[in-house]
């Protein structure tokens, strides 16, 4: 990036303010951008992209066409995918299908749990159904019960440069059960561990019959999976486990899981069923039970705060579903990223998926702002939710000058924030901050949390801070 010569200069004097905390307002009025860019060290490329959001007007930028991972900005995205194709009244279903009638309580055929892709499914919910099933008197079946999964294309995981114990990072299929994830836990009993695999909810603690855990004697690596005949075995190292403790895993035979889970509840309800069995097509007969999830705006909401990437999968995949574009994984990112760019006059995003997990991704600032600029008349800003200002340490300021709301996104060696904020005198602006040392991300793609990445992170999110408060100062 070219950098003039009064640039250079500011920069300099910029540097004299201490660039390693927030600046107050009148300091930021003297600092540039690259001057606070220099003293984050980095490494790799930034990119920012500054807009007034009346006119349209760029304000300031900095390598505004350099292709980046968005990380979670993505999902800003996929959010307006979701909303103009789903639409704001849009509930998931999860239902519970006789393929023959009920006789004396006893289905004469097959009973099937069906998943229409409901991000939120929980335990919770299908305890719930296992009980409704009870209420209506149904006890039990002569034919088979069955689990259908398909309502969207299988898929092993979200990304493949993921270590395989994170949960972030599970399996994607129509039927979703505790965002695909397994509960683990350990607790020191005698000279070894009493483990147990469950898929525990808020009212409810079944135990996941198809997945299994053993300490292995060994150092590294801490968690290894391995897939026998359906069933998910991990292996932990000894020396990782300590007194007690617990964690989430990946799930990577969701329709398996949720079966397994639902035929515990509908035994503790009265209503035996037989070992679960993947159905092949979709299921055909009558609806017994119905669970419907929360609206769209709600689960897009709830996404967006907490970062969830199976939801930003499943909202995505349904989207090109409905719209009849391919919805296998990385094509559908492929679809979103076509249809964003005919929506806002996007020139260079090359989507993935649709959570912004897969490091392959790339946006630059100057399309996710143009992005930004389309989610305005969406209610965008209502969805993503306040970004609090850093201090010197990383801390959230304690009095924030001015409003921000905002999308964060992170991966290894990658840091983005994407939205809106309130200048001091009213004036609106739109924002991207792009940062990613891609090549050192790449050589680490396997750890979960590799050495340096914190500190990375961190520093990018405090360079986050003084740009908005210097955009603040000069724009506002």
């Amino acid at each position: 990036m070219q950098v003039s010569r009064r640039g250079f200069v500011t920069g300099l004097a910029a540097s004299t303010l201490g660039l390693a905390a927030t600046p107050t307002l009148a300091q930021a009025q003297v600092a540039s951008g690259e001057g606070y860019v220099q003293a984050a060290r980095l490494g790799g490329d930034v990119g920012y992209v500054v807009m007034d959001a009346r006119s349209g007007q760029v304000l300031e930028a900095r390598n505004p066409t350099m292709g980046l991972p968005p990380a979670s900005t993505a999902k800003t995205i996929t959010t307006l995918y979701a909303l103009e194709t789903l639409g704001t009244n849009y509930r998931f279903g999860t239902w519970l299908i006789a393929t023959g009638p009920v006789v004396n309580g006893v289905i004469q055929g097959d009973l099937v749990l069906s998943g229409g892709a409901d991000p939120t499914l929980s335990t919770d919910h299908l305890g719930a159904m296992a009980a409704e099933l009870a209420r209506i008197g149904v006890r039990g079946v002569t034919g088979r019960f069955l689990v259908w999964g398909g309502a969207l294309p299988y898929a092993e995981e979200i990304a493949k440069d993921q270590p395989v114990y994170v949960s972030y990072n599970p399996s994607i299929s129509g039927l979703i059960l505790n965002y695909n994830r397994v509960y683990f836990a350990w607790k020191r009993a005698g000279n070894g561990y009493q483990l147990t695999m469950d898929a525990r909810g808020d009212s409810y603690t079944p135990t996941a019959y198809t997945a299994s855990m053993q300490v292995a004697a060994r150092q590294s690596p801490l968690f290894a999976y391995s897939d026998r005949g359906g069933k998910e075995q991990w292996t932990v190292a000894a020396p990782a486990l300590g007194r007690s403790g617990s964690r989430w895993l990946p799930v990577r035979h969701p329709t398996a899981y949720a079966g397994d889970v639902f035929q515990t509840l509908a035994r503790g309800q009265g209503c035996p069923l037989p070992s679960p069995q993947e159905a092949k097509t979709a299921p055909v007969g009558t609806v017994l039970v119905t669970h419907a999830s929360q609206l769209l705006p709600t689960i897009l909401q709830d996404m967006l705060k907490y970062s969830t990437n199976l939801t930003a999968e499943a909202v995505g995949m349904t989207s090109s579903t409905v719209r009849g574009l391919p919805a296998a994984r990385g094509r559908s990112g492929t679809a979103m990223s076509r249809w964003i760019a005919a929506k806002a006059g996007t020139q260079a995003i090359d989507l993935v998926d649709h959570s912004g997990l897969g490091g392959a991704s790339r946006v630059t600032a100057m399309d996710m702002v143009r992005v930004i600029a389309a989610g305005q008349p969406m209610g965008l800003r209502n969805l993503v939710k306040p970004f609090k200002l850093r201090d010197a340490a990383g801390r959230n300021l304690q009095s924030q000058p001015f409003a921000v709301d905002a999308k964060t996104g992170t991966l290894n060696f990658v840091s983005s924030l994407a939205g809106y904020m309130t200048a001091p005198n009213g004036r609106e602006l739109m924002f991207a901050i792009l940062t990613g040392d891609v090549d050192r991300r790449r050589r680490t793609q396997d750890e979960d949390r590799p050495a340096g990445s914190v500190e990375w992170v961190k520093r990018s999110k405090i360079l986050q801070s003084q740009l908005l408060m210097r955009w603040g100062a000069v724009y506002g």
